[in-house]
């Protein structure tokens, strides 16, 4: 499906990441692409351009030239230091222990050691990477080391390790480099990268190892198949190389070495070669060198290591990277700014309080329909979806196996083939030119909203069935294999579970950048609605379903290896082009025009690299295949029309339709120290309190009824930042930490035994490795209980803390805080409990409360539950929510908790973003306490006042 709508520009492969040009005097001469030129001076030289980098402190330095890990440690031109001797040292040893090993061990052995490098590779360097882009965590090290400090200045408690990592490292960039002078930042990404060359090296010659010890000649092969396979194998190996050459060459070592982990280069990339072939072209077609080595070696055992190995980059690509590549180059925009809030900055004389708010415009509807994630099962489409979709798999296991029963799923199978493809694209053609189906749904006074949602229940219901009865068929045709190594049994179950892992990611990706609205071609219902992106899956084709859209159905066919399931899958992918050419493309001609891309991504770098007789032949092929379209065109056109002047009904919808083919926490108890006196630790907590705080009962029988008391418990307001105040020994240690608990949660008052899952702060800013400082307000850091007498215990400090966001329990409850000594778990003190609550709007309030009650109610607890940042949290009811809201869905069930209690009305959290503001939101809650009035129990007692009344004229 080639509609879609707009939506923000994402990064479609690995690290394509565009720079934002320094402001700097420092580099004020630059080109287009952020370097300097190349420059002829008068001796003659050509100087060699700079690039300018960027550390987070704002620090512009110009980045040394660095060269590719293979030629500085093969090339002997390149100079050699002692971190290359000791990588070519152990590679050596790998290669020693592939010849020394016995036989029967050198498989084992070597699928170990491969498998020991592969998560060096992927969890090692992952976790390096997500701590440094989290808290700048090597960075942090470098300098709590002071690995990169004079030794001179008498501050470097280790000159022998200066002294080596200034050789080192100087060696490598002999020309314009010097450690001293480098930002710390680059001289941390600089030592990385050493680390990084022996794992990647040694991931790759340990598995090519492997794929030597396993390498064997099947039995029986003859000479044609051992040159196709060598030859095929040879081929990928070479394109493998290739994809990586070019992949170098546009991201140079910076970005091949995740540079933009440590600093930012002030350079415009362009993505063209092998970036215009794939998404992340590094991580999926830059492998399929390891399966040209299975090929080679003939291995089952090196084919599945090697796509372990493959599915292990792809974790790391979604785990580490592409967050990183979303919050450094994608960031949430600005939150808009209402225009009462920009007025009341220019017009400070203007009362704002006097004018009519504007009225919020219907709620969007946020029950989406695909997807497992939004199965209702009170939703009469996914409810009867799922009954006959659970009726064809009983029928299709409990039925004999049969010649006839076969025939029958196979029939069954090919008419919801036809009915997906040739009755929906029939009726999405009519839609497009007569807008058949709205009409029909006019015509009996529904709305074309209600048209749209019932084309996108008709649309999902088909297109479950046709795949669901396809399954079903290809079950009744499988035969479970005697001798799975027998011939290529194995093989094509390999192959065909790729193939449907492939159609998977094709319709994931498809769904990611078009949405609903896009999926069931919502450009057919409502005209202007539609924009084009050519996004995430798009950048690289324009119609994805003409060829990987339908490779599960290949996939499957190949599985099950039989010829009406190969019929089927035919006259699926048939199908699928002539949708595509026959209802797709006219509507998008006509809605879109010249907008229209003509080639994409892949098409453009084929036709690039195609040499210049080929480019010519390819022209004239292209001009014949036009000139031919045109005529089979028109053809069909006046064949059309000669049948519907001289044929009845039937006949004429037949022509027409003939046409349309298209993890564990382990505890100890922990005594105190000696000289250690919890007395002397202590906790006060201040926080927003509750204003409309429930008056507690007073009978015996209420589940509120309390002793009364002079004190009272603390109520506070929920997500509303609490303030910490502790009070400890000066000599206290400086890795004491507080950390906020439900009270039910632990049984000891002298140890807390359950974590704290991010819910805490330090005493003390630079202890942790783990967690930034964020939360620390003041400290005092003590006297050292080694100079005495400076302190003794009875010399107390004091410290504070805010805990706020994710470091608070976004739920209704009583807490208390804990502090904890020397970053054990060995409590010395704990707060007073008290409790955190949403102001209820009672029951029999919800008939008489207007929209000002709901808007100022909710209001607070909206910025609470956006942490009252400025960028995302509103300032008034009509202002937009931050982007982030949109992004994490976090925020969105904060509010909707807060709704359900506080009105007792219960919303998806998609409604949070889709709204947008509170204004919004306060209609959705009366509309829907006015719809489920006649339910509760006051509305039994008396009148409401309708939602009508409750809003101006104008909202409705």
């Amino acid at each position: 499906m080639s509609t879609s709508t707009a939506l923000p520009a994402g990064l479609d492969s690995v690290r394509q990441r565009a720079r934002t040009p320094s402001t700097s005097t420092d580099a004020t001469s630059h080109s287009a692409d952020g370097a300097e030129p190349d420059a002829i001076h008068g001796d003659g030289e050509v100087r060699t351009k700079r690039t300018y980098g960027r550390t987070p402190d704002g620090t512009v330095f110009v980045v040394p030239e660095t060269h590719d890990m293979v030629s500085q440690l093969l090339d002997p031109r390149e100079p050699k230091n002692l971190s290359d001797a000791l990588v070519l040292a152990i590679l050596a040893l790998h290669i020693w222990a592939a010849y020394a090993l016995p036989s029967s061990l050198k498989r084992p052995i070597f699928a170990l050691i491969f498998l020991f490098w592969r998560a060096s590779y992927n969890v090692g360097i992952g976790y390096l990477l997500t701590v440094q882009s989290k808290y700048k965590l090597m960075v942090t090290w470098a300098r709590r080391l002071r690995l990169f400090e004079d030794p001179s200045t008498g501050k470097n408690p280790r000159p022998w390790l200066h002294q080596l990592l200034q050789t080192e490292l100087e060696a490598k960039i002999p020309e314009d480099y010097k450690m001293a002078q480098a930002p710390l930042e680059y001289n941390t990404w600089l030592v990385f990268r050493r680390i990084v060359d022996l794992i990647l090296m040694c991931d790759f010659v340990s598995y090519c190892l492997f794929a030597i010890v396993c390498a064997h000649k099947p039995a029986g092969e003859g000479f044609l198949m051992a040159f196709a396979r060598w030859a095929i194998g040879i081929a990928l190996v070479g394109f493998n190389l290739w994809v990586k050459l070019d992949a170098h060459r546009v991201v140079k070592d910076y970005a091949w070495y995740w540079g933009d982990f440590f600093y930012l280069i002030e350079q415009e990339l362009t993505f063209d070669g092998v970036f215009e072939m794939a998404p992340h072209p590094m991580y999926s077609i830059g492998y399929a060198g390891y399966y040209g080595i299975s090929m080679m070696a003939a291995s089952y055992d090196v084919l599945f290591i090697s796509i372990l190995a493959h599915a292990a980059q792809f974790a790391f690509l979604a785990i580490v990277e592409n967050p990183h590549i979303e919050k450094t180059y994608n960031p949430p925009p600005p939150r808009q700014r209402a225009v009462s809030e920009v007025s009341a900055q220019s017009e400070n004389t203007v009362d704002l309080s006097k004018k009519t708010p504007a009225a919020p415009s219907t709620p969007v509807p946020v029950h989406n329909l695909l997807g497992l994630q939004n199965f209702d099962p009170f939703r009469i489409t996914d409810y009867a979806t799922l009954l006959l979709v659970g009726y064809l798999a009983a029928l299709a296991m409990t039925t004999p196996d049969t010649p006839t029963y076969r025939t029958l799923f196979v029939l069954n199978a090919l008419f919801w083939r036809l009915w997906y493809s040739v009755g929906l694209g029939v009726i999405l053609t009519k839609q497009s030119s007569e807008k058949m189906f709205t009409r029909h749904f006019v015509k009996y006074g529904e709305t074309p909203n209600e048209a749209w949602r019932q084309w996108k229940s008709m649309y999902h219901f088909s297109m479950t069935l046709c795949h669901a009865s396809f399954l079903a068929a290809c079950w009744k045709m499988y035969t479970y294999p005697e001798d799975w190594g027998y011939g290529w049994v194995l093989l094509k179950h390999v192959v065909g579970l790729s193939l449907v892992a492939l159609q998977i990611w094709t319709a994931t990706s498809i769904y990611d950048s078009l949405g609903e609205f896009g999926w069931f071609y919502g450009d057919f219902f409502f005209d202007g609605a539609g924009k084009l992106t050519y996004g995430s899956i798009y950048r690289f084709l324009n119609n994805p379903e003409r060829v990987i859209g339908t490779a599960g159905l290949w996939g499957v066919a190949l599985i099950t290896w039989n010829s009406a399931i190969f019929m089927i899958a035919l006259i699926s992918h048939i199908l699928t082009l002539g949708f595509i050419s026959y209802v797709e493309k006219p509507h998008m001609q006509k809605i879109y025009g010249e907008n229209l891309r003509k080639e994409a991504g892949l098409t453009k770098f084929i036709k690039r690299s195609l040499p210049q007789p080929v480019k010519g032949l390819q022209d004239s092929v292209d001009k014949v295949w036009e000139d031919s379209k045109h005529f089979i065109d028109d053809f069909v056109d006046v064949a059309r029309t000669r049948l519907a002047a001289g044929s009845s009904t039937i006949v004429r919808d037949t022509s027409a339709l003939l046409n349309k083919y298209p993890a564990r926490l382990t505890l100890s108890r922990i005594s105190p120290d000696a000289g250690y006196d919890a007395k002397h630790y202590a906790i006060s907590v201040e926080g927003t309190p509750l204003v409309a705080a429930d008056e507690k009962a007073t009978g015996k029988e209420s589940a509120s009824a309390r002793v009364s008391k002079d004190v009272k418990t603390k109520v506070f307001e929920y997500g509303a930042p609490i303030r910490v105040r502790w009070t400890a020994p000066a000599n206290h240690s400086k890795k004491d930490w507080v950390g906020l608990y439900m009270v039910t949660d632990n049984r000891s008052r002298e140890v807390t035994e359950v974590p704290t899952l991010g819910r805490w702060v330090p005493t003390c800013p630079g202890k942790y490795d783990t967690t930034t400082d964020q939360g620390i307000v003041s400290w005092d850091q003590g006297v050292p209980a080694s100079d005495p007498p400076a302190a003794t215990e009875t010399d107390l400090v004091q410290g504070e803390m805010v805990f706020e966001g994710d470091k608070l329990w976004w739920t209704q409850g009583v807490f208390e805080f804990r502090f904890h000594h020397g970053g054990g778990h060995n409590v010395m003190a704990i707060s007073e409990p008290f409790e955190v609550r949403l102001a209820k709007v009672d029951d029999e309030d919800a008939g008489v409360v207007g929209a000002a009650e709901v808007e100022a109610a909710l209001l607070p607890i909206v910025r609470n539950c956006l942490d009252r940042d400025p960028d995302i949290a509103p300032a008034t009811v009509e202002e937009r929510f931050g982007a982030h809201v949109e992004r994490d869905s976090k925020y969105a069930k904060r509010v909707v908790y807060a709704i359900q209690h506080m009105f007792g009305v219960e919303f998806a959290p998609a409604v949070v973003p889709a709204d947008g503001d509170v204004k919004k939101l306060a209609w959705r809650i009366c509309s829907a306490k006015e719809v489920l009035a006649p339910y509760s129990m006051s509305q039994r007692q008396g009148p409401s006042t309708p939602v009508r009344d409750k809003f101006p004229e104008a909202v409705l």
